[in-house]
């Protein structure tokens, strides 16, 4: 029809095809030779069949081309609709056709006043009822389609195409070639294809004009022509792909909602216009009526108010002076009788807890006593009997080694003896000289002391003497002075020359009997300083014999230490040999001959002729080769090298040296070369306290997570291979071996690890395990604790000053809301530089900081966990207890801020993932359950079961009833719980105060250690250290060539 009108308005449109399903309708439903009709009419007689139906069918359309019979059935036939051949089973058409409602049933079920079956059977049209008695399926079905026709003819339908995307009526499925075919069954394709090619919207062109000429008004003026007008209104309009038919405008899809929308924007402007000066003018007179009503209003409200505040200001003064007396008189009341209430109570309790203090201090100490003296008797009695048993045990194992390796222990003791007595000499010239070092340092006092003497006496003679020169210098100034007065008394009468010569000679002579007392006394003094000097040189020239002696003894008292590690290794060899002549058969006596050298090859690579070393002769004593120049200067420069090697290695890994292959450098490095070293193997060494100096002088500056989170990474990582590598002694069972035990002093050791050749394959063979079991003595073993107790300090410090940066945050993101909410009242703007989301933000940032700096260094997955686990535990009981403790923070519009903020925290342990973040997030399980039990509406209708069971299962009734009384709500002023609810929480807090239950309604944060070695060793099973590469600067030292293995 859309194609017609196109054709018939003769516009610019080329036909469209489309197949017309008219002849299938016809064969269906037309009347009177129509499928349905001979179904009525089949069930009208009572003795037809579907047999005869579909005989009858057959006769009637043979012929038609729509119409077909199946080969293999004689009831069903095939209709060829426009989808495709649908064949139809005739067996239940009858019967399903005859299934129909009796008017008067139909009639009676309608009536009934049950909406329900009411509703089920509505009534039928009267035209329908007239027409005939018989009202089978198909003809109903019929004049329903006839009644749904009629209704799409009266009306603009839009049809909704439902289209099946599989055949297994399951989700997230899309067959394309099903839908394909459906679609083009439907005839949807031709649809769409006709619909995006025509036009949708067509109107007559009086229409047209009268609807949107204002939106080109200089179109119409002059214009008489609707056809002209509407060509100039659409180019002015600008529109493209429209036709001008003979009547009507053609507008594709879409341009008729683009002018209504240009219309629509030229009425409004219109209408604002005309609303602006309705208003203004409307506003101006209200605006003059009102400024004069108010005027009078206002002079005399002013009046009255003025009197009311005067006689209020002076109630109120009254009031107050009423009400504070009285508050003072009540709180002093009070006061008091708490005062004496409280004192009473504490005297009772601070008795009785005396008094339990004080039964406990004695029942413990009686039961310690008890304790201590039983178990003395139960270890004594253990003791005896095992000192029995030991005592006969060695006897009857010491009389047959004895009787069987007598020869060979003389040898042995030949060995020993020269050793000994090697020692002994060695010992006796210690002795020696330590007594001489003595005696020098008692003559070196002596000397001092009678130099001190010495001068001391010299010193107060030379004082004595000064003083006599002063008297007597004293008494001739008087004498002088004497004579001068008394001839200025004598008058002078005449100059007679008066010389008393003998007065004259005694002092000349007294005077050069003091200048050569003045003469002894510098020479004295002159030979005191001089002798003084001397002693100084002897006492200086003294001091060098005695530091060197000191030093003698100091070389005496490390070769000493040295021919007691010889000794050492002496008799752990003896001890191996004993062990193996025990084993060996009496057979093999015949070694009492000189065997054939057989070598064997010790664990660090060198080899030695362990039967010629027991049976050699003694042609060389060990005491000679052992003192002679040569071999002391050996020993030292490998001590000395040792020494450098040590701290070369500690001058290494004290800078960060970084990591590889996501392993830290200095940790596998020093284990490298403790290895190397077989430090662990060893009884004394020094190499274990310098590291542990080391560690602990670089990790001085707690302050620093960067350098912490180093440390920690490499020592967590120096622990893992300690604990895969290091095995108690003995614990590889009692079966002796035939090779002999490797030397435990520090000489022997760096003897063998020098002699030993790198090219040999038991090194080979050895360089290529990383990571190997090695029987580790009590020093190792003491590295090993140290190292774990510097691990869990290092966690410590990181996890405290993460704790010390949130603290601050954390009191301001409780206090943020009350706190913006005030600067919002004072400025009217809550946007500023201390806003309340920054402290949350700046506690994501701690995290994140912290995290990535964990992440840079490497730290083990499973400190990170249990270092983000605390925190965020620590987060808990702060913000717990803070919502316990102050009213103003426990209201609704601080439980949202809050819970905020707690989706900020969740988000973070989303992104940060289970495997750094862990169960961080289920810490917050008490704040969390608090805050969403204050953003609850309604909470006057929770019962108590719900709130324990549903809302908040972890809290307690005591920290529940903190917060029911606690809250009130600052926004929309909704009530607590219902009272009941709190009397039943009462009820409760007292039957758990009976039951002497702990009524503390605080968290308390854990500080422990949540972690072992076990747990680190697991998490870091999985690491290979084999593509690890040692520190640069150390392979370039060849003391150090071991590390390129």
């Amino acid at each position: 029809m859309e194609q017609e009108e196109y054709t018939k308005e003769e516009i610019n449109w080329s036909y469209i095809e489309f197949i017309d399903n008219k002849d299938v309708l016809d064969l269906i439903e037309k009347k009177p030779g129509g499928i349905i009709a001979l179904l009525d009419e089949a069930c009208m007689f009572p003795r037809s069949t579907h047999e005869t139906f579909a005989q009858k069918l057959y006769q009637t359309f043979k012929n038609h081309k729509r119409f077909s019979k199946p080969k293999l059935s004689r009831t069903d036939f095939t209709i060829c609709h426009y989808a495709g051949d649908v064949t139809y089973q005739t067996e239940l058409f009858l019967d399903k056709n005859k299934d129909y409602v009796i008017a008067e049933h139909q009639a009676l079920l309608c009536a009934s006043k049950c909406s329900f079956v009411s509703c089920l059977f509505p009534p039928s049209s009267e035209e329908s009822s007239k027409s005939s008695k018989f009202s089978s399926i198909g003809s109903r079905f019929k004049q329903q389609l006839q009644a749904l026709l009629e209704t799409l003819s009266t009306s603009e339908p839009h049809y909704i195409r439902c289209v099946k995307p599989n055949n297994l009526l399951k989700p997230a499925i899309f067959e394309n070639n099903n839908v394909l075919q459906q679609l083009r069954c439907g005839g949807v394709m031709e649809a769409i294809r006709i619909s995006c090619a025509g036009f949708p919207t067509r109107r007559p062109f009086f229409e047209f004009v009268d609807r949107f000429g204002i939106l080109a008004p200089e179109v119409l003026d002059g214009s008489t022509d609707e056809v002209t007008a509407c060509k100039r209104l659409l180019e002015k309009v600008g529109l493209q792909g429209y036709q001008i038919g003979k009547t009507k405008v053609f507008l594709r899809a879409g341009q008729m909602a683009e002018l209504d929308a240009r219309r629509t924007e030229v009425l409004g402007r219109s209408a604002s216009i005309i609303q602006r000066k309705i208003r203004s003018y409307m506003a101006r007179r209200s605006f003059v009526v009102l400024r004069l009503s108010a005027i009078w209003i206002q002079s005399v409200c002013r009046g009255q108010l003025a009197r009311q505040v005067y006689g209020g200001m002076r109630r109120e003064a009254s009031c107050l002076m009423i009400q504070r007396d009285l508050r003072m008189h009540l709180a002093r009341k009070a006061y008091k009788e708490l005062c004496y209430s409280a004192v009473s109570i504490q005297t009772g309790m601070r008795g009785m807890a005396a008094r339990n203090e004080l039964r406990f201090r004695r029942q413990t100490r009686a039961a310690v006593i008890i304790q201590s003296h039983c178990r003395k008797y139960l270890a004594h009695l253990h003791y005896m009997k095992l000192k029995k048993a030991a005592i006969t045990t060695q006897c009857a194992w010491r009389g047959s080694v004895a009787r069987r390796e007598l020869r060979k222990l003389k040898m042995a003791a030949r060995e020993t003896g020269a050793l000994q007595a090697a020692k002994n000499k060695l010992e006796k010239q210690v002795e020696e000289l330590t007594w001489r070092l003595q005696l020098e340092k008692r003559m070196r006092a002596d000397m001092e002391e009678t130099k001190t003497q010495e001068n001391a006496k010299l010193q107060s003679a030379l004082q004595e003497m000064q003083l006599q020169f002063k008297e007597t210098k004293a008494m001739l100034m008087k004498e002088h002075e004497a004579a001068k007065k008394a001839a200025e008394q004598v008058p002078v009468i005449r100059e007679v020359p008066v010389i008393d010569h003998a007065m004259l000679d005694k002092l000349a002579v007294e005077n050069e009997n003091l200048k050569a007392m003045v003469s002894s006394l510098e020479k004295k003094i002159d030979e005191t300083e001089k002798k003084y000097e001397e002693t100084n040189k002897l006492s200086e020239e003294r001091l060098k014999q005695a530091l060197e002696a000191e030093s003698k003894i100091v070389q005496l008292k490390t070769a000493m230490q040295r021919l007691e590690e010889k000794i050492s290794d002496m008799e752990s060899e003896n001890q191996i040999l004993r062990q193996e002549t025990l084993l060996n058969s009496p057979v093999k006596r015949m070694s009492e001959l000189p065997p054939t050298p057989a070598t064997k090859s010790l664990e660090n690579g060198h080899h030695v002729n362990e039967e010629i070393r027991v049976n050699e002769p003694q042609i060389a004593t060990p005491v000679k080769n052992f003192g002679t120049e040569s071999d002391s200067k050996f020993r030292r420069s490998l001590i000395d090298r040792q020494h450098e090697n040590v701290d070369a290695l500690i001058n290494c890994v004290m800078n960060d040296v970084g990591f590889s292959q996501g392993k830290p450098v200095a940790a596998f490095t020093i284990y490298k070369c403790l290895l190397h070293w077989k430090s662990f193997e060893a009884e004394r060494t020094s190499v274990f306290d310098r590291l542990i100096q080391m560690i602990g002088s670089a990790i001085e500056n707690q302050d620093n997570n960067d350098h912490m989170a180093y440390w920690l990474s490499n020592i967590s990582a120096l622990l893992f291979l300690l604990q895969r590598s290091l095995k108690a002694a003995g614990s590889a069972g009692a079966t002796p071996h035939r090779k002999p035990t490797p030397p435990t002093s520090l000489f022997g050791r760096m003897t063998m690890g020098f002699r030993s050749s790198p090219s040999s394959a038991n090194l080979a063979a050895a360089a290529l395990d990383v990571v190997r079991q090695v029987e580790a003595k009590y020093p190792a073993l003491l590295f090993k604790q140290q190292l774990t107790a510097y691990v869990e300090k290092i966690y410590g410090i990181i996890r405290d000053n993460l704790k010390k940066e949130l603290a601050s945050l954390l009191s301001l993101c409780i206090q943020a809301p009350r706190t913006s909410k005030g600067s919002v009242l004072r400025s009217g703007r809550s946007f500023g530089k201390d806003s309340p989301s920054n402290y949350w933000q700046s506690i994501i940032e701690c995290l994140n900081a912290l995290l990535s700096t964990l992440k840079e260094k490497f730290v083990p997955p499973i400190l990170v966990q249990k270092i983000f686990t605390q925190i965020f535990s620590y987060i808990n009981v702060q913000l717990f207890n803070s919502l316990l403790l102050r009213r103003e923070c426990c209201t609704f519009s601080n439980g949202e801020y809050v819970k905020a903020g707690l989706a900020e925290l969740e988000q973070w342990c989303c992104q940060a993932k289970e495997e750094y973040a862990g169960s961080a997030w289920d810490e917050l399980k008490h704040i969390r359950q608090a805050v969403g039990f204050l953003v609850i509406h309604q909470k006057y209708r929770i019962s108590y079961d719900e709130i324990t069971n549903d809302l908040c299962p972890i809290l307690s009734v005591q920290q529940l009833y903190r917060i029911c009384t606690l809250y009130w709500d600052d926004n929309y002023n909704t009530r607590s719980v219902s009272p009941d609810v709190i009397s039943s929480m009462r009820v409760l807090m007292t039957e758990d105060s009976n039951n002497a239950v702990s009524s503390s309604f605080l968290l308390d944060d854990n500080s422990s250690i949540p972690f072992s070695v076990d747990d680190l060793s697991n998490s870091l099973q999985e690491k290979d250290f084999s593509d690890v590469k040692p520190a640069t600067r150390l392979l370039e030292n060849p003391s150090f060539q071991f590390l390129h293995d």
